[in-house]
């Protein structure tokens, strides 16, 4: 790991002998003062100064504003002058941070390494030689590992058109089913599927200039960190290891989603509860939307003191206030009340968002309903007016967290429609307003049971579709539908860079949504790929028949340029950062790269475009 910057540092500060004593040793909490006070001193020499500059500034327009944060840390990194490459201490919890993190009075997690970045590679090979870069001490090898990487092994997939025969009738028949049949692409659009092989980490940032704020949706199956799956680091920080893992792509995931966006994340109680405060830290404790719990095994995992019977899905909003999630189609759900415009079932008709609706901000939405608490339909719903009659008895929405809530309709609304409003006791003895609603849709809530979404019925439908065991525990493909449903629309673009058996976007493919899948592991081409292959076909395994899926679309596979490590000269050791080809270096003539693919990465890296529709 490269020490410069602390050595560039201490010999620009000893230019100043407010922060340098006469033997050149560096007055720490004189800078951090100064920071603190924003001295002007310090500003100016650090602003004379290139690498401090563009280490500790950030530019707006034509000026240069400090991050004090970003000095703060610097500074204070555990033993500084002794080549520390950590300010957390060795134990993982909840801190509140001295300094300008005290300001702002978060209360964060806090781990070894916290401040770093791993490439996380997930084969054997990448876990046993991998290093921790600091934020700050290795700005320039994170630079250069982030820095857009060469696409090769460019491959486009889409239906055949099937040749035709003519029969003794005269007429035209299909010769032959559907087939898929590859070629070369020209370019690699925006509005083109892709299914990228490479570490995450550094396809993410590939990816992000060009999708960053266009996902509506990213769902990921993260390793759960068990010590028995993918994520096996053989280190005394494995747990440390971990968080840092999924903080470094937490962070650049939340840049690729628009802003109405969601990301959900499945997980189990391994690591649940940390992951939920990291997450409360990358998107914002506000932005938590829910904690689903999935049932995936209801007997339960027989082993330890309980049996396991459930995963959980994190879920976040990139801003919440902006986000819509969509109501869920009923299957096989009979509406259990009638009237004379046909079955129905009823909804609450006060808004809970009591944070982003109330009295307060919403004074239209808050008034009274009246009700006859003698007169009972026969579905045993009461008579309900806006208007106060004699015997009525009033009904104001209630008060939550000390806000008074409202309706979710305006009393204007509510006179028009009086057939649509009924009132029914609650078990306390309380009078509820409902709204009857006649749709097939319902809210999904935070406990999923379903028969379809269980493990099992992954294993099964893969198995299915490779004629055997190629794939352990998959998610089901009702899984993704559910959380595809409810998050997005048709055409949007949902991701997922965990992709391991390709289920998110074989689901995202029949159901008409865009997509951008990423896996490092050498299986993507046998499992991820084919399976694609086969959904373009029409394969009928999963969701197909439910869909009325036909078959049909493209897809395109790109791989992560790949070339041999390297002996750094200077430092005396592998630079395992350049294990993939920078996009920059694409014409040098050591790599060996065609004609078609340079042209192709200089389309898809210094163009971009609107989004527009998916394959139908």
């Amino acid at each position: 790991m490269s020490l410069k910057i602390i050595q560039h540092m201490q010999e620009l500060l000893k230019k100043s002998e407010k922060f340098c004593d006469k033997d050149g040793n560096i007055f720490v909490l004189n800078v951090l003062q100064a920071i603190e006070d924003i001295d002007t001193d310090l500003v100016k020499l650090l602003l004379r100064d290139t690498k401090a500059k563009e280490q500790f500034f950030t530019k707006v327009e034509d000026i240069y504003v400090l991050n004090q944060n970003k000095l703060i840390e610097f500074f204070t990194m555990n033993e500084f002058s002794k080549n520390s490459y950590t300010s957390y201490t060795n134990k993982i919890g909840l801190i509140r941070k001295d300094n300008f993190i005290k300001k702002f009075d978060d209360v964060v997690l806090a781990w070894p390494h916290k401040d770093c970045i791993l490439e996380g590679g997930q084969s054997k090979d990448d876990k046993k030689n991998e290093v921790f870069y600091n934020e700050i001490l290795s700005r320039e090898e994170i630079d250069r590992l982030f820095e857009p990487k060469a696409l090769t092994n460019i491959k486009k997939f889409s239906l055949k058109a099937p040749t035709k025969v003519t029969v003794t009738s005269g007429s035209e028949a299909l010769a032959s089913p559907l087939a898929v049949e590859q070629s070369t692409p020209t370019e690699i659009t925006e509005n083109d599927n892709l299914i990228i092989k490479g570490n995450n980490l550094i396809a993410l940032h590939s990816l992000k200039k060009k999708f960053a704020g266009k996902v509506k949706l990213i769902y990921i199956d993260p390793p759960y960190n068990t010590g028995n799956d993918s994520f096996k680091y053989n280190d005394r920080f494995n747990h440390s290891t971990w968080l840092t893992f999924m903080k470094n792509r937490l962070e650049v995931a939340r840049e690729f989603l628009s802003e109405d966006g969601v990301i959900f994340v499945s997980i189990d109680d391994n690591e649940q509860a940390y992951l939920k405060v990291l997450m409360d830290e990358v998107f914002g404790n506000k932005n938590f939307i829910s904690a689903v719990v999935n049932v995936v095994k209801p007997e339960g995992r027989r082993y330890g003191f309980i049996a396991q019977a459930h995963e959980y899905l994190l879920v976040y909003a990139k801003d919440i206030s902006s986000t819509d999630m969509y109501e869920m189609t009923k299957h096989d759900k009979k509406l259990p009340y009638k009237d004379n415009k046909g079955n129905f079932d009823i909804v609450g008709l006060r808004n809970r968002a009591v944070k982003f609706f109330n009295s307060s901000n919403r004074p239209n939405l808050y008034y009274p309903f009246y009700v006859d608490e003698n007169n009972i339909d026969d579905n045993g719903f009461m008579l309900v007016t806006t208007e106060p009659l004699e015997g009525y008895t009033k009904v104001l929405p209630i008060v939550v967290d000390n806000l008074q809530s409202v309706w979710r309709w305006g009393k204007e609304k509510a006179k028009a429609q009086p057939d649509e409003i009924v009132a029914k006791s609650g078990s306390d003895g309380s009078i509820r307003i409902f709204k009857k609603d006649y749709s097939q849709t319902t809210m999904p809530t935070t406990f999923w049971q379903d028969k379809e979404l269980i493990t099992q019925k992954g294993t099964q439908q893969i198995d299915k579709i490779f004629d055997g065991k190629v794939f352990a525990f998959p998610k089901p493909e009702a899984l993704l539908q559910r959380i595809i449903e409810i998050s997005t629309q048709k055409n949007d673009l949902v991701m997922d860079f965990h992709l391991g058996s390709g289920t998110t976007c074989a689901v995202a493919h029949k159901m008409n949504r865009r997509y951008i899948g990423i896996e490092q592991m050498d299986y993507i081409e046998d499992i991820a790929v084919e399976r694609m292959k086969k959904v373009i076909e029409g394969e009928q395994g999963g969701i197909s028949k439910a869909l009325n899926w036909q078959g049909g679309g493209s897809f395109i596979y790109a791989e992560l340029k790949q070339i041999d490590t390297f002996k750094d000269a200077e430092i005396g050791k592998l630079n395992y950062n350049m294990y993939y080809l920078p996009f920059a270096e694409i014409e040098d003539t050591e790599y060996v790269i065609s004609e078609e693919e340079i042209a192709i990465n200089k389309k898809f890296y210094t163009t971009t475009g609107t989004s527009g529709l998916c394959d139908e």
